[in-house]
């Protein structure tokens, strides 16, 4: 069994840790857009052509399901690619959690990207299942990059912003775009008042794996696991994980993964 996953950077690496966790002995392969990133600038069409490029890369393999691991990509290039690779290659896309992170009520944030703040889309999604929450759009200017180069006080300053801004009596957090799932716990730290409890954080790379998982066909892990295989292409060139994704736990479990180059 073969998944593949495709983000303009590595903010993927959440949603393929949660298929190695699931399925240790499904084949990955990895494919983003270094050289178009990011993505979230770009105009709607302009995005749906770069995610168009990385998904035939990424179809070439042969996959047995597709993630698009990037909330950008999911909202301006889903039809298209299901229009281009289904029924062969199922698609999952990708939603922010708001969903199951409004359903107890309470003061719930999104953190998102400034594209997505507040866009069409987004507040879309707070009419459809966050109704009865009180929900705070925050937006993180400058977070999915620091986290994408792995800069660890870029990290810091832009985390510290994103939560002067969140309510102090949050309940949940939503991490609306798949870089910041890099960097839960420190988002966890940064929204927890002094002596207060601990914040409830929704990102959405375990339901998008199990949803590909079953889109697959796959069942349960097989007792005896053959060796996986790991091929990473970007912007379509086979290559070994970026030196960034190493300084994240999902990418060194990744990088356990037999390299298929």
């Amino acid at each position: 069994m073969k998944i593949a996953l495709m983000d303009s950077g590595i903010g993927l690496l959440a949603a393929a840790a949660a298929v190695r966790r699931l399925r240790p002995d499904a084949d990955l392969v990895l494919s983003s857009d270094p050289d178009g990133m990011p993505w979230g600038p770009r105009a709607p069409h302009d995005v749906a052509a770069r995610a168009l490029a990385v998904a035939r890369a990424a179809a070439v393999h042969r996959p047995d399901a597709l993630i698009i691991a990037c909330n950008t990509a999911s909202v301006h290039a889903l039809p298209a690619l299901r229009a281009e690779l289904e029924p062969e290659i199922p698609v999952i896309g990708t939603v922010p959690a708001i969903k199951p992170a409004a359903a107890a009520g309470g003061t719930v944030a999104i953190w998102a990207t400034p594209a997505t703040t507040g866009s069409p889309y987004q507040r879309g999604l707070i009419q459809q299942f966050a109704a009865g929450a009180n929900v705070t759009e925050v937006p993180c200017p400058g977070l999915a990059d620091a986290v994408q180069h792995a800069d660890e006080d870029a990290i810091g300053r832009t985390i510290t912003a994103a939560a002067a801004l969140t309510p102090p009596d949050v309940r949940a957090v939503v991490l609306g775009c798949t870089h910041y799932e890099l960097v839960t716990e420190r988002i966890g730290r940064a929204v927890r008042q002094p002596g207060g409890p601990a914040v409830a954080l929704y990102g959405s790379a375990d339901a998008v794996a199990a949803q590909a998982l079953r889109r697959a066909g796959a069942g349960p892990a097989p007792g005896a696991l053959p060796s996986s295989l790991l091929t990473v292409l970007l912007s379509g060139r086979e290559a070994a994980l970026p030196e960034a994704a190493l300084s994240y736990p999902e990418g060194l479990l990744l990088q356990a993964v037999s390299p298929a180059m």
